[in-house]
């Protein structure tokens, strides 16, 4: 995607508190260099984010900056609490998210130029490939957490998961074999049954995001090269632009000044 003012860029989160976060901080990093920016949310947590936050307000300072919604797929009365969103990833509930996001993008005006979505929207390149568009995947976990989740597979195979001994070390990860123990492993992978529906979701939506045209990570090279360099055996193209936060306050600051107000995003009312 080059890099002209004209771009429209679609944002597609995973609609969890911590999964917005670093994107719409993403997205406004784009819209302060120009870029159009659609940023789609679920109709739940838009009304939320309108009810609690300024961010209606605060993006009004971008002209090309416009709010989308489509459903998650659940019904309004749903509680969308503890792990309610393994339930978007039912094949019925996903097929109506997919549907609306098609819908959508084959509606919209101007065209989206190129697509930013979660890592865990899998069936967002599905309908990426099908349009035609762009399509680069997000990954809001950390690099070394990205490649863990993308090892599982060979992990099992070699029998190093399911955990047995916390100390013992895990030889199979390709750059992390000398020091990476099992009592690292994210918590999900300390599960006794290796067909744990957390994990085939996690092994799935990683293995597909290698996929997309690129990969972004809320990291820097200097942090995590090693890692990167290995992810780069899957997917070519990865940008580690991190940490968005501090690159976010350093680019308004320089645009705004100190007058500048953040926002907030939060889903839940302060207090």
């Amino acid at each position: 995607m080059e890099k002209d003012r004209s771009s429209h860029v679609l944002f597609f989160p995973v609609p969890t508190q911590g999964h917005m976060n670093p994107m719409i901080k993403l997205a406004e990093l784009l819209a302060l260099t120009g870029f159009r920016i659609t940023y789609l949310n679920t109709h739940h947590n838009h009304e939320r984010l309108i009810k609690f936050t300024n961010i209606a307000a605060h993006f009004k300072r971008y002209p090309g900056f416009e709010f989308k919604t489509i459903t998650d797929g659940l019904p309004p009365d749903h509680p969308r609490s503890g792990h309610w969103f393994m339930e978007m990833y039912e094949e019925a509930t996903e097929m109506k998210i997919k549907q609306g996001l098609r819908e959508m993008l084959v509606n919209i005006s101007p065209p989206v130029d190129c697509m930013i979505v979660d890592a865990f929207l899998g069936f967002a390149l599905d309908v990426a490939g099908e349009l035609g568009i762009p399509i680069i995947c997000f990954q809001t976990s950390s690099p070394c957490c990205f490649w863990t989740s993308y090892s599982i597979p060979a992990m099992i195979q070699a029998g190093e998961l399911p955990v047995e001994d916390m100390d013992r070390l895990i030889t199979i990860v390709p750059g992390m074999e000398t020091h990476f123990r099992c009592r690292d492993l994210p918590s999900y992978c300390r599960a006794a049954d290796m067909e744990d529906t957390f994990i085939k979701l996690v092994v799935n939506r990683t293995g597909k995001s290698v996929q997309a045209n690129a990969l972004i990570l809320n990291t820097a090279e200097e942090l995590e090269g090693p890692i990167l360099s290995q992810i780069r055996t899957q997917c070519p193209n990865v940008y580690a632009i991190g940490p968005i936060n501090a690159l976010l306050k350093s680019r308004v600051d320089a645009k705004h000044g100190e007058s500048y107000h953040h926002f907030s995003n939060t889903l839940l009312e302060e207090r």
